[in-house]
């Protein structure tokens, strides 16, 4: 079912991106449609899609590899962070972080402070209320990333098993 939407392995070896892994993608372990390789495949997309910002499917890719889980569905699951759910995953993220690190600071309101402080002053405190997210985003996105590669890998083997549950079994012949 999977498949036909999965990268093929020639496609991967010409992304540049991929090149420095190129060696590396022989390996049968990374393509094949099993149940450990697609849920380890999640987990892994899961989570460097979640905590990292940049450069995400590289390092997924890098841990299918070291970690020999299926590569093209951990590439694909590290699009869970996209321009339309980027905004309200770091808030949760945010969130999450404050509520644990129990950092309750008030956010300096930036844009009403333009004209009095000029457009100097206004940079600074601007730099300031992005640094106020360090430790909570930090620690929330870290949280988060771990906790969805966990659920996603769940669900995978839970969906795994009740298809296998569920197919009707194959007369023998006596």
């Amino acid at each position: 079912m999977f498949k036909k939407y999965l990268p093929s392995a020639d496609t991967l070896r010409r992304n540049r991106l991929l090149r420095p892994l190129a060696r590396h993608l022989d390996q049968r372990a990374l393509w094949r449609i099993s149940r450990r390789g697609v849920a380890g495949g999640v987990a892994v997309g899961l989570f460097f899609g979640i905590l990292v910002p940049f450069m995400q499917i590289f390092l997924a890719a890098a841990a299918a590899i070291a970690l020999r889980v299926n590569l093209p569905v951990a590439a694909l699951c590290t699009l869970v962070t996209n321009p339309l759910t980027f905004p309200p995953i770091y808030y949760l993220a945010y969130r999450i972080g404050d509520a644990v690190t129990g950092s309750l600071t008030a956010l300096p309101e930036v844009a009403a402070s333009l004209p009095e402080a000029g457009l100097d002053g206004w940079l600074s405190q601007a730099l300031a209320w992005v640094q106020s997210f360090g430790l909570p985003l930090a620690a929330g996105l870290a949280i988060l990333a771990c906790g969805s590669a966990a659920i996603g890998y769940g669900l995978v083997q839970l969906a795994w098993r009740l298809r296998r549950w569920r197919r009707p079994r194959r007369a023998t012949s006596a």
